[in-house]
């Protein structure tokens, strides 16, 4: 079963994210729903990869490769919804591809082992995956923010910007999407403090310390927007910056200690 469902997420993912690109590019032009359709189908069955990946026998199984596809599958599932309200689609073209590299990741590599969590760490850690699955989304929203004020200024008004919305639409995405995540982030690391105990012990040092690191990078971000008016290369640069920290620590020290301790 969690073959079967893994190759058709993977093998749809594909699909809609290559046809995306060709919309982007101007090759074609279909109904949004189309794609919208195959990267649902997608996300239904990468649900149950996700859940059969998760959930061992001995307890849940939060690996390096299990925890990326969960987060990939959340974020496609954000980007997805938020494609009914708002014209982002072409965040298919990172999402997809992501989420079938991880989800085929987590078949193949991915271990059988699992561990028992106690309530309150259950929260902590979700908060985290959701806090950084937000990220992920605000990080590709940057680069897509990024190419389509490069490509005004030289006056190219085609394919992507064509199918992009303006570009003033494109930042309050961003910085909307950038306050949801320091909130999810703040409630993170409020949680470690009160059901983890001791956040700088050896094993978790490395993680705590990048995150708050991280949470300064784009809450300094947020202010400087509401202080200076920041915008286009300072906010993606700020975004891209944090995004790197908080990776660091999400997955850095997750995989020394998995892989190499």
């Amino acid at each position: 079963m969690l073959a079967l469902s893994t190759l058709i997420a993977v093998s749809l993912y594909s699909v809609a994210g290559f046809l995306q690109w060709q919309v982007m590019q101007g090759e074609s032009k279909p109904p949004r729903s189309r794609n919208q359709l195959i990267g649902l189908i997608a996300f239904i069955s990468h649900s149950l990869s996700v859940y059969l990946v998760l959930h061992q026998s001995s307890g849940i199984n939060l690996e390096v490769v299990s925890v990326g596809s969960l987060i990939s599958w959340l974020v496609a599932g954000l980007v997805l919804l938020s494609s009914l309200r708002q014209n982002i689609d072409n965040l298919f073209i990172g999402v997809f591809p992501m989420a079938a590299v991880t989800a085929l990741l987590a078949w193949v590599a991915g271990s059988e082992v699992g561990k028992m969590y106690e309530g309150g760490l259950i929260a902590h850690i979700l908060l985290s995956i959701l806090a950084y699955s937000i990220f992920t989304i605000s990080v590709l929203q940057a680069i897509l923010l990024s190419r389509q004020e490069a490509a005004l200024k030289q006056h190219h008004t085609r394919g992507l910007i064509a199918s992009l919305p303006p570009l003033q639409t494109m930042e309050r995405l961003l910085f909307e999407m950038i306050w949801t995540g320091l909130i999810l982030l703040s409630a993170s690391l409020v949680s470690g403090f009160i059901f983890l105990e001791d956040l700088f012990s050896q094993q978790l040092v490395h993680k705590t310390v990048l995150s708050i690191l991280a949470w300064l990078f784009y809450a300094t971000l947020l202010f400087g927007r509401m202080t200076f008016g920041w915008r286009s290369h300072t906010a993606v640069r700020w975004t891209i910056a944090g995004f790197i920290i908080l990776a660091l620590g999400f997955f850095g020290s997750k995989a020394v200690i998995e892989w190499l301790v």
